[in-house]
This record gives C-alpha cells, sequence and structure tokens, in this order.
C-alpha cells in the first residue's frame, strides 16, 4: 500500500513539474520505436546538446521516460520529445560511461502502447564544443544566399560567421565556400568569395586580410585549404572545375576537374610555391599530419588524349583547350579515380620529399577524396565511391577509415547508409567524427556524428541535435563542409564584410 502511494505522489509531482506521467495500462510491442531524428542505441559525447526527437509511430500522442542512475524524468509535448537543458545534463553527468535507458508510450485513439526499450550510451569523452558549416541550397547550381554558420553542440545556439548577402546585390553575386582552421581554432582561419569582391579571407593571428592567390604561374587562385599544425603556411590545390548533369541518373551532378596541382602558401611572406604539378596527375584535397611532417592528398591519373605532348602546357596556354579537356572529361569521367598519396615535408627546410602511395582505390574500381587523419597519427578517414572527386551526390559513397599501423580497413557500416555520406572530419581528441550524409531524404546532406572508441571501433552515428526534431523535415538547406571548432569564432559578421569590400592583396609565386 505504501509502494502505490508513493508511485502516485511521485506522478503527481511530476505532473506539477511539467512532466507527464507514464500511461499505467498500455500493450506492449516487441519493437523498437520509430523516432526522427534516429537516436536508438548510440554512443553520445558527455557534453551533447538534448537530443530532442519526434516519434513517427501512429498516433497523436507520446511520452518517453528517461532512466539513468540519479533517477528518472519523463518527456512529452504531442509526439515530440523535448528534454530539458539542465535535466539533459544532469543525465549526461550522471551517466558518462554508462547508459541512459529511454521507454516510450505512444497513445492511438485512446489505447497505449509501450515499445521496446533503447539506450543512449554516454561516452566517457566530451566532443569539440563548436562545429561550422556552410548553408547553401542544394542543387549547388544557386548561390543568392549563402552563409557559414556556427553552432555550440552543446546547446542549441547558432550565429552567422558571414554571408553573402552582405555585400551581394541582384547585378553581383558571391559564392563563399571553403571555411578551414587551424588546430580547431579561430585566431587563424580563412575561408573563401568567388565573383564579386572575390578572394580569400586569412584570419592571422586575430588579424584579417584578404589575398588574391591567383597568379601567372598557377592555373587559379587556392581552392581546398590545409593549415600546417605549427608553421604558418597552407597547402591548397588549385583547380579547373566544371559541373555537368545527368538527367536520368539519381546522382544529379558530376563536379569534375579537368586540372589540379599543390601549392603551399606563405601567410605571412604572401608567397606561393608549388608542392605538386604532373600534367598528367589531378592532385587535390591536402591534409596534414598532426605532427606536420607529412602531406596527405588524392591524385588521378587522367591522360588527355588531345594533349600535344610536344608542348606541355599546351592545353593551359590556348583559350580553346580547357573546353576540350572539358568535354573529355565529361565523356571519360567513370574512369577518374583518386587514390591517397603521401609527401614528407621537412618543417625547417620546408621541402617535400617524393610522391609514397597510401591507398590504391583504383585497383579496387573506386575513387577515394578528403582524406583526414586523426589526432594520434594512425586512421585515415576518407570517403571512398565509384569514381570522381564529388561524391556528396553519389549515393553509393561511404566514409572509410584505414588503420595506417596495419594497413587494413577498420568496418565503417554502423555510421554509413544506403544513400552518399561524404567529408569526415575528426575531433580533436580523435574520439569522434563528423560527416555529412544524404540519408534522410536523398537531397538535403545533413551533419552526422559518429563516435570512434579507444579500441578503434566506430559506433553507430547521429544528427547533430536540434531544439525542434522537425527542423530537418522544414528547413530546405544543405548543411556542406561541417567543420569541429574548439572555440567560436570571435570577428563580427560586420568586419569580415569591411574586410571583405577592399582591394585583394596579389600574392608573388616563388
Amino acid at each position: 500500500m505504501k509502494k502505490s502511494l508513493s508511485i502516485i505522489a511521485l506522478a503527481a509531482l511530476l505532473a506539477a513539474c511539467g512532466h507527464p506521467s507514464v500511461p499505467t495500462t498500455y500493450s506492449s510491442d516487441n519493437k523498437v520505436p520509430a523516432i526522427f531524428p534516429d537516436y536508438t542505441d548510440v554512443v553520445v559525447p558527455s557534453n551533447i546538446a538534448p537530443l530532442n526527437f519526434a516519434v513517427m509511430e501512429q498516433g497523436t500522442e507520446a511520452v518517453a521516460r528517461f532512466t539513468f542512475a540519479g533517477g528518472e524524468y519523463t518527456y512529452g509535448d504531442g509526439k515530440k520529445i523535448l528534454i530539458d537543458e539542465d535535466e539533459w545534463k544532469e543525465m549526461l553527468a550522471a551517466s558518462k560511461g554508462k547508459d541512459i535507458k529511454v521507454d516510450v508510450f505512444a497513445n492511438n485513439n485512446g489505447k497505449w502502447t509501450a515499445y521496446k526499450s533503447f539506450n543512449i550510451t554516454v561516452a566517457e569523452e566530451d566532443i569539440d564544443p563548436y562545429i561550422s558549416y556552410r548553408l547553401i541550397q542544394p542543387s549547388y547550381v544557386a548561390y543568392e544566399d549563402l552563409s557559414i554558420q556556427q553552432r555550440d553542440i552543446t546547446s542549441f545556439e547558432e550565429s552567422t560567421i558571414y554571408s553573402n548577402l552582405s555585400v551581394s546585390n541582384e547585378q553581383e553575386g558571391q559564392c563563399i565556400n571553403c571555411h578551414s582552421y587551424k588546430n580547431y581554432k579561430t585566431d587563424n582561419m580563412l575561408f573563401h568569395m568567388r565573383q564579386s569582391y572575390g578572394g580569400t579571407m586569412i584570419v592571422e593571428n586575430g588579424a584579417v586580410k584578404k589575398v588574391d592567390l591567383k597568379t601567372d604561374s598557377t592555373i587559379s587562385a587556392g581552392v581546398y585549404p590545409a593549415w600546417h599544425p605549427s608553421l604558418n603556411v597552407i597547402a591548397f590545390s588549385t583547380n579547373k572545375t566544371g559541373q555537368s548533369f545527368h538527367t536520368k541518373d539519381i546522382a544529379k551532378i558530376e563536379v569534375q576537374d579537368t586540372q589540379s596541382d599543390l601549392i603551399l602558401y606563405d601567410v605571412e611572406k604572401d608567397e606561393v610555391s608549388y608542392i605538386a604539378r604532373d600534367e598528367n596527375e589531378l592532385e587535390v584535397f591536402p591534409t596534414w599530419s598532426p605532427d606536420g611532417k607529412t602531406l596527405y592528398y588524392c591524385s588521378a591519373n587522367f591522360v588527355y588524349t588531345g594533349r600535344d605532348r610536344d608542348k606541355p602546357d599546351s592545353l593551359q596556354s590556348d583559350t580553346a583547350a580547357p573546353i576540350a579537356m572539358e568535354t573529355e572529361m565529361i565523356q571519360r569521367y567513370k574512369e577518374c579515380r583518386y587514390n591517397i598519396y603521401k609527401k614528407s615535408f621537412d618543417p625547417k627546410t620546408r621541402k617535400f620529399g617524393e610522391r609514397e602511395l597510401v591507398y590504391n582505390a583504383e585497383e579496387n574500381g573506386l575513387s577515394a577524396t578528403l582524406p583526414r587523419i586523426s589526432a594520434d597519427g594512425r586512421y585515415l578517414a576518407y570517403a571512398e565511391g565509384f569514381w570522381g572527386c564529388f561524391h556528396v551526390w553519389h549515393p553509393e559513397a561511404d566514409i572509410q577509415i584505414i588503420d595506417l599501423k596495419t594497413g587494413q580497413k577498420i568496418p565503417t557500416a554502423a555510421m554509413n547508409s544506403k544513400r552518399s555520406e561524404s567529408y569526415p572530419v575528426w575531433s580533436s581528441n580523435g574520439r569522434w567524427i563528423i560527416f555529412e550524409s544524404r540519408r534522410d531524404d536523398g537531397n538535403y546532406t545533413r551533419p552526422y556524428i559518429a563516435y570512434f572508441d579507444k579500441k578503434g571501433k566506430v559506433h553507430k552515428a547521429f544528427a547533430v541535435p536540434q531544439k525542434d526534431p522537425s527542423f530537418y523535415t522544414f528547413f530546405l538547406r544543405s548543411f556542406n563542409r561541417p567543420e569541429f571548432m574548439v572555440e567560436s569564432v570571435k570577428i563580427s559578421p560586420k568586419e569580415f564584410t569591411s574586410v571583405a569590400k577592399t582591394e585583394a592583396r596579389k600574392v608573388t609565386f616563388k
């Protein structure tokens, strides 16, 4: 009798505090409930924002009970489960290295159903508190409204780093892309601006400048960047890039480089020099090892049949040649497959060694792109598809990981889906990987995070949480190039805009 009274008292207390009561009469369904986003049986950081979700089972009402070492809380707002932020922090703190048990109940026409319990495992390790990403329309052909945003993923706070609307008008638009940071910090960072007020915005020790990285000796300005972890130099690819569009293929878009090389930019001297420049190789996507002594990158061997071998640069100098190259690439795009290579680097002399093969994707009929090295230097994450350098529209594309110590691939099925995954980035402690995925609807890329434990095992990925669980359903923008940060960007959008409107400094070729 006393036990029954205490349960009744607890239910009354929870209701008074805004916590719904768990139904006492229900039927059981021995399946895990369908929820969106899918947070069932995931491993999450001990400092992540609340995993709010919607119950997708039949009915008009739902209640979820969260049981943890310190007690339990219940939530329900229609079919949405909206977790109090302070209570969520309490649950996380009490559950490090343990599970939070979640029971979901759904009400359909007055009849309650209890679904199979699932767990949310709280890892011992935190995650970097900030991420940044570009918001873009998913067609990648319209960019009237682009912005680079930053998000505190320990809460739901989001702010704008820079928006192209600050300088664009009806006559002149601006594309922005490729935000990048040195050692996950924001006092040394960059992003590109194309077309109107074009240039690369460089933040050097907290001071902003705008540079033009195109020289008479390079095929383009810098494109894909990689900050050296200790020196004030940045590796870039330089690319001649084009798009073609499928009329029937589900992939929709092919993005191809007809030419690409690698350059090194000295931030202090405003000088660029070549790292790799082979007329039959398409070198792209540089990235440094954490000790700064190795540069990894991707390269595809692609020999144009129309090249005049007596004039190696004829395709670059002849104004008609780039069109011919683009046409040939479009015709042969499935032949273009990238492998992963590396070059040793001496930080004292700034000299690079010879190219060494790290992973031969081509021999397996695949193409590897966007390599990133874990914080301990042991693991290589990358995106892999059937061909090409731009896998975000390729449904078959997955994230892969190689153990550089053993040379073996690590199983990554837990983080992948039947749709495209691309752009993997390690957290600063090497325990988390953020990437972009089209798994939800095939059209929009959204940021997902997967736990990578100390034993080298990949766990089920989960969507970056939003305050409203229906956010991803109705937000008509893609999240592009998610990057981890240990701190927020301190420079205001207004200051970036002011510098954006100035003349870009010309760099020199060394």
